[in-house]
């Protein structure tokens, strides 16, 4: 009978004892498994969303302003100089070493209309890259044509139009094609319009009032991008929008450090679980373990039996708590994203690496118990028979 027999056949005898070790060390590793690819999950989530979340780079002249507001209250401002954007100035941004990241390019003409003897603002877009930099727009009709308006939510109410209406600006005829749901941004009071005919109307032939550039992905350099754009548009002032993405990524980091403490916490745990099971298990067997002294057996034999069966049940323990954790991320994912957007793959690493941190916490905490049972004098041991 070799040692590994030994063991098996122990752990076989011992069924509730082999279990408490079982259980400790499957808690442990499935806890960190879980919370591991949870986090995981929501990082891929996020950043999948980040390179759906619209415009992240702001492209406006630079002016000379100073904003005469105090307390919440604005009274407008002085502008002293401005210097507008030429529409064929944004094709440098094509030019610059990062271009392959920008995902979508949207100038933006902006002015005042009278439309029924009330004010708007008409916006003059590219409707094609509005679809990337826009991606939360939902409507009722289509997008416009060469000649037709898009109508905020808010704009529609107040001019009493919907999707087919037609209305006049500068004594042109522009049919309403659509109206945009509410979004509760500044979009809801705008007009929408093909970018070329808003800039006829408005008298701004080539030029734009701004641009926003959609590029922020998990590996696009922004900052890096806002200096390269900058240096190809002197004229202009260009800014990066990162406020939330970057409070949803602090938030996300302090999650993962959470997790990696109160996997600490729970692997501890298990792990004392196990020593303190091996160590019953080890007064128990001390008689038998007298007899394979008395037999001839070493200490290093008896310590490669108590570890094989702790080998034994710490692999168990890996694959089971992998298979565990991972059920119980596929369940808690949908909670944690809005129930769209993450998707949690079988990861031949993770799994890996549960089984090996399973094998080393089990072998780590039956050490001693293993040492001391090396220990045991035969002649005590054996007069307890």
């Amino acid at each position: 009978m070799t040692l590994g027999d030994i063991a098996i056949s122990n752990l076989r005898r011992r069924k509730g004892k082999a279990f408490f070790v079982l259980a400790g060390l499957l808690i442990g590793v499935s806890t960190v498994v879980a919370l591991l690819s949870l986090v995981s999950a929501m990082k891929e989530d996020i950043n999948h969303k980040l390179e759906m979340y619209g415009a992240n780079i702001l492209i406006v002249p630079k002016t000379e302003n100073l904003s005469l507001t105090y307390g919440g209250l604005s009274l407008g401002g002085v502008s002293f100089e401005m210097q507008e954007i030429r529409e064929e100035e944004l094709e440098n941004i094509k030019k610059i070493a990062n271009a392959n990241n920008v995902a979508a390019l949207g100038p933006m003409v902006l002015g005042p209309v009278t439309v029924a003897d009330q004010r708007l603002l008409m916006a003059g877009v590219d409707f094609q890259a509005f679809r990337v930099l826009r991606p939360w727009w939902t409507m009722k009709g289509q997008e416009p044509d060469d000649d037709g308006a898009l109508l905020g939510s808010e704009a529609a109410r107040l001019l009493g139009l919907g999707t087919g209406d037609k209305f006049q600006v500068n004594d042109r005829e522009i049919q309403v094609t659509g109206v945009l749901e509410t979004t509760g941004s500044q979009d809801d009071g705008l007009i929408f319009a093909p970018l070329a005919m808003t800039q006829e109307l408005l008298g701004k032939k080539d030029r734009i009032s701004m641009a926003e550039v959609a590029a922020l992905c998990s590996g696009c350099p922004i900052p890096e991008m806002v200096k390269q754009i900058s240096d190809v548009l002197p004229g202009a002032n260009v800014m990066a929008i990162q406020q939330v993405v970057k409070g949803r990524m602090e938030t996300l980091n302090h999650f993962e450090k959470f997790s990696y403490g109160v996997s600490a916490l729970v692997l501890l745990v298990g792990s004392l679980m196990v020593l303190v099971t091996m160590m019953g298990s080890v007064r128990e067997r001390t008689v038998e373990i007298g007899i394979f002294s008395a037999m001839g057996f070493r200490g290093s034999h008896v310590i490669r039996i108590i570890l094989m069966e702790a080998a034994i049940i710490s692999g168990l323990a890996g694959v089971l708590g992998y298979l565990v954790g991972f059920s119980v991320t596929k369940m808690l994912i949908p909670l944690f994203t809005e129930g769209h957007g993450a998707h949690v793959p079988f990861d031949p690493v993770m799994a890996a690496g549960a089984f090996l941190l399973s094998i080393f916490v089990g072998l780590a905490a039956s050490s001693y118990p293993a040492f001391a049972a090396s220990r045991l004098d035969p002649n005590e041991a054996l007069r307890a028979l």
